[in-house]
């Protein structure tokens, strides 16, 4: 099977990671555009060095004829580029400037901000990008398929794939426009498949413990948010929006910060059985990378924790390997950086009380994780036709 032809609308931190991690499957990808507001030259900077991942070794970057350039020791790919603020004004800033490939393009990979700094985007990107109508532009111009990388905010229902647990029910000839959800959905719904079919959750609540965004304030600073970006039902302490929202917004650098998550919630778009009996909230905390998700469930069976850890590992050496991990040494959030894998357990941690309680830490490198799975799935998009 020929390459899939890929551009990338985002070109913020998922969208450069899922960049370099698709870029030398070569058998299985091919770039035809990226886009960003950023100019070319930013962008082939910050692809080739990253604060948090390191240099992107073997790889050298450039800008160049309006394309990012991308050395390696076996070829040189050019990639056409555009600075467009939406995809309708890329699509036709990339039919006049580069009409032969984006005459090629057969699928899309859409990271829903370009200053996303990990799998949620935010707030005004969300609106601005993750709906069907801004969409609808890709397919208009005949993209066949669009892979989002946030969860999409539109009233018509969109299919969330978390790949490993619901990726059989993408239907090539009705979702032409499928989300990978968020990074913490991906990390819990691992959990929350084995915990669920093994021993049925009755209910349940998790925190997930995240490292900052750039929403958050590095200094003290005035809400200037607060105006125009409330968003009823939602709790933001980090960045003013809200219900709740602050006359100012404190340093992300020296706070510990609650505020709201979906993730919990939108594991009823994974399992619609369980619509209603979980819920959460997130706790920022002041680091880059690598997170971690406090979870707690009410079984319905009886258990220990030794049987809890067990299924938990057997699924991580079977029908989840490779996307649910499972951890007995005593490690650090450092030590899951650049972990490829969507949610790893921490087995010293797991808790059982009074036989149906259920306490249990996975955790995530809400960058390198994600953007690997928003990689498979348009890898699984590329070849379910």
């Amino acid at each position: 099977m020929a390459p899939v032809k890929v551009a990338i609308n985002g070109c913020g931190r998922i969208g450069r990671l899922a960049f370099r991690a698709a870029f030398d499957q070569a058998d299985k990808f091919e770039f035809v555009h990226l886009n960003d507001l950023a100019s070319a030259e930013s962008t082939a900077y910050l692809l080739q060095f990253d604060s948090v991942h390191g240099t992107w070794a073997g790889h050298e970057l450039s800008a160049e004829g309006g394309c990012v350039v991308v050395t390696t020791k076996d070829r040189v790919v050019k990639i056409p580029y555009s600075q467009a603020k939406s995809p309708a004004q890329e699509q036709q800033q990339q039919q006049q400037q580069h009409a032969e490939s984006a005459a090629e393009v057969q699928r899309v990979q859409h990271s829903c901000s370009s200053s996303s700094s990990s799998g949620h985007a935010e707030l005004p990107g969300e609106l601005e990008y993750a709906g069907l109508g801004v969409q609808q532009p890709y397919l208009d111009k005949g993209v066949p398929k669009v892979v989002v990388s946030a969860p999409v905010k539109d009233p018509n229902p969109v299919l969330n794939v978390v790949m490993g647990c619901n990726h059989d029910l993408y239907k090539p000839e009705v979702d032409h426009i499928v989300t990978a959800a968020s990074c913490t959905t991906n990390c819990l719904a691992p959990v929350v498949k084995v915990i669920h079919e093994k021993l049925g959750i009755a209910h349940g609540c998790i925190t997930t413990i995240h490292n900052l965004t750039n929403t958050q304030a590095i200094v003290d600073a005035p809400n200037a948010k607060k105006a125009t970006c409330a968003v009823p039902g939602d709790l933001h302490r980090t960045d003013g929006r809200g219900d709740e929202a602050t006359p100012a917004v404190l340093s992300a650098l020296m706070n510990l910060a609650p505020t709201s998550t979906g993730s919990a919630t939108a594991i009823a778009l994974i399992f619609p059985e369980l619509k209603g009996k979980l819920n959460g909230l997130a706790v920022r905390v002041p680091l880059t990378n690598s997170s971690i998700t406090d979870c707690v469930f009410e079984v319905k069976k009886a258990t220990t924790a030794e049987e809890v850890n067990a299924l938990l590992k057997e699924a991580s050496e079977t029908y989840l390997a490779g996307i649910l991990g499972f951890e007995t040494r005593p490690l650090v959030s450092v030590d899951y950086v650049n972990d490829s894998r969507s949610s790893i357990v921490d087995a010293a941690c797991t808790q059982v009380i009074d036989g149906t309680m259920v306490k249990l830490y996975a955790w995530y490198d809400n960058e390198w994780g994600y953007s690997c799975r928003l990689v498979d799935l348009a890898a699984h998009v590329a070849t379910s036709q």
